[in-house]
C-alpha cells in the first residue's frame, strides 16, 4: 500500500511529463520554459486538444472567443448571494450550470467559463456591472478587459499567457486526477472540470499564490526578510512558496513566471521595486531553508512568482485560485478525453484497518 498513491503510476498520458529529480516540466514534447512567453494560451490549448478532438480548427482563438460570448448569458443567474461567497465558490457554481457533454463544443464552452464567470464574480462582489466578452481579442486579454474594464497591454496579455500556458497541465496532481476519475465514469466534461476545480480549491493545491502576498506584505522590507521568517519557521509555519510534492530540485515552472513577471516589469516599468524585494525574500527563504532543513528538497515552487505576476497585473488575491482554474481548465479537459479513450473505469482497492466482524445486538 502507498499513501496518498506516493510512486503508484496510474495512467498512460501524452499530455505532460513531470520529472521531480531533474527539475523538468515537458508539455506534448515541449520544455515549459520554452512555451511560456511564446505561446498564447489558445495554441497551448490546441497542442493538449491535439487527437482527442477530430474535429477542433487549428486556430482556436476565433471559436473560443464565441463560446466566451455563449458563456456570458449564465452571467444572469449571479445574484449579491452568490457574489459575496469566495470567488471560487461562486465561480463554481454558474459552471454547473453549463451542459454536461463531451464534445469540442463543451470543451470550449469549459475553457471559457472561468475566464468569464471570475471577472463577472469580482465585478459584481464590488458593486460594478460584469462586463461582457468581446471575442475579437484574445483569451489573455479579453480575461483582462473583463476584470479591470479597461483594455489591456501587449506586454499584460502577454504575461497572463505566460502564466495560463505555465500552469495549463502538470501530470497527474490532485485536481487532474479527480477530473480523470469522474471521466472514468463516462459523467461528462463539466462533471469532471467541476471534480477538478473542487480538489484545486484545496489550500494543499491550488489555494497558495495569495498566501505568498501576505507573507510578503508582512515581512515588509528586505532586512526584515530573515527575522520574519526565522520567527515564522520557529512556530512551525510553512514558507508559502517553497517547496512541492514532486519536485527535488528548482521548480522549473518558478522560472518561467520569474522571466514573465521581469519582462512585464521592463515593459510597464511598473514596481520595480517590488520585484526585487520579491527577490530578496526568496534568497533569504532559501538560506534559511538549507540551514534548519538540511535533510529537506524545499526551493522555488511556482506559487511565488505566480503571486508577484498576478498582483502586477492588477488581480486580487482572492482571484487567485479562480486564474489558476483558467489555465488548468484545458488540461483537466485533454486529460478527460484521454480517460475516456482508454475505456478503463478507475478503481483502486482499499485495505480494511477496522474492527472485527461483530455480531450486532
Amino acid at each position: 500500500m502507498s499513501e496518498g498513491l506516493e510512486g503508484v503510476i496510474a495512467a498512460r498520458t501524452v499530455l505532460s511529463d513531470v520529472d521531480g529529480a531533474r527539475g523538468r516540466l515537458v508539455i506534448r514534447g515541449y520544455a515549459v520554459e520554452d512555451l511560456a512567453g511564446r505561446t498564447r494560451y489558445e495554441e497551448a490549448a490546441h497542442l493538449l486538444f491535439d487527437g482527442f478532438f477530430d474535429e477542433a480548427p487549428s486556430d482556436l482563438a476565433a471559436v473560443l472567443g464565441e463560446a466566451r460570448a455563449r458563456v456570458f448569458a449564465e452571467v444572469g443567474a449571479l445574484d449579491d448571494g452568490l457574489a459575496r461567497r469566495d470567488p471560487v465558490e461562486a465561480m463554481r457554481a454558474l459552471l454547473a450550470r453549463l451542459p454536461d457533454g463531451d464534445d469540442l463544443g463543451t470543451a470550449l464552452l469549459l475553457i471559457a467559463a472561468p475566464a468569464v464567470f471570475t471577472p463577472a464574480v469580482l465585478r459584481v462582489a464590488a458593486g460594478n456591472t460584469p462586463i461582457a466578452p468581446d471575442p475579437a481579442l484574445s483569451h489573455a486579454a479579453d480575461i483582462l478587459r473583463m476584470t479591470r474594464g479597461a483594455p489591456a497591454t501587449d506586454a499584460e496579455a502577454a504575461a497572463l499567457d505566460a502564466y495560463l500556458v505555465t500552469v495549463c497541465d502538470h501530470g497527474l496532481n490532485a485536481s487532474t486526477f479527480a477530473a480523470r476519475v469522474v471521466a472514468s465514469t463516462r459523467a461528462g466534461l463539466t462533471s469532471s472540470v467541476l471534480a477538478g476545480l473542487s480538489a484545486l480549491k484545496g489550500p494543499l493545491h491550488g489555494g497558495a499564490p495569495g498566501p505568498v502576498i501576505d507573507m510578503l506584505d508582512a515581512i515588509g522590507t528586505p532586512r526584515n526578510a530573515r527575522p520574519w521568517l526565522e520567527r515564522a519557521l520557529a512556530r512551525g509555519d510553512r514558507l508559502m512558496g517553497f517547496g512541492h510534492r514532486i519536485y527535488r530540485v528548482r521548480d522549473p515552472r518558478a522560472d518561467a513566471l520569474k522571466a514573465a513577471v521581469r519582462t512585464l516589469a521592463s515593459a510597464t516599468g511598473a514596481a520595480p521595486g517590488r520585484l526585487a524585494f520579491a527577490e530578496a525574500v526568496e534568497q533569504a527563504a532559501l538560506e534559511i531553508l538549507r540551514e534548519h532543513k538540511p535533510d529537506r528538497p524545499l526551493d522555488t515552487n511556482v506559487e511565488f512568482y505566480t503571486a508577484l505576476l498576478l498582483e502586477a497585473l492588477g488581480l486580487p488575491p482572492a482571484s487567485f485560485t479562480c486564474v489558476f482554474a483558467m489555465g488548468r481548465v484545458a488540461g483537466w479537459l485533454a486529460h478527460a478525453r484521454e480517460q475516456l479513450a482508454g475505456g478503463r473505469l478507475i478503481r483502486p482497492q482499499s485495505v480494511y484497518v477496522g474492527p472485527e466482524v461483530r455480531v450486532a445486538a
